[in-house]
């Protein structure tokens, strides 16, 4: 989802003239769109499916990485340890 510069960059005023397109094109295109005011980047926006996606995503990879930290710092358990602190046979 990397920004295409060429068509993603939209200027605050024409933000302000035609919203409605900004939103379509982050909508079609899934990428977001970044925002600038007198040549410098201010804010993006994003369709809300996109948006969700990547929060989706970056949770996963979060509970990767604390996972793989739990492996090396020995804070592991068997399944047979799981199924007995779980109640389960």
């Amino acid at each position: 989802m990397a920004i295409k510069f060429s068509e993603d960059l939209v200027p605050l005023t024409e933000l302000k003239i035609n919203p409605a397109r900004v939103v379509k094109q982050t909508t079609e295109a899934h990428r977001p769109v970044l925002l600038t005011n007198r040549g410098r980047g201010v804010a993006v926006v994003q369709s809300v499916a996109d948006y969700e996606k990547a929060e989706e995503e970056r949770a996963f990879m979060r509970a990767v990485v604390a996972g793989l930290a739990d492996l090396e710092a020995g804070r592991e358990y068997s399944l047979d340890e799981v199924k007995s602190q779980l109640g389960l046979k």
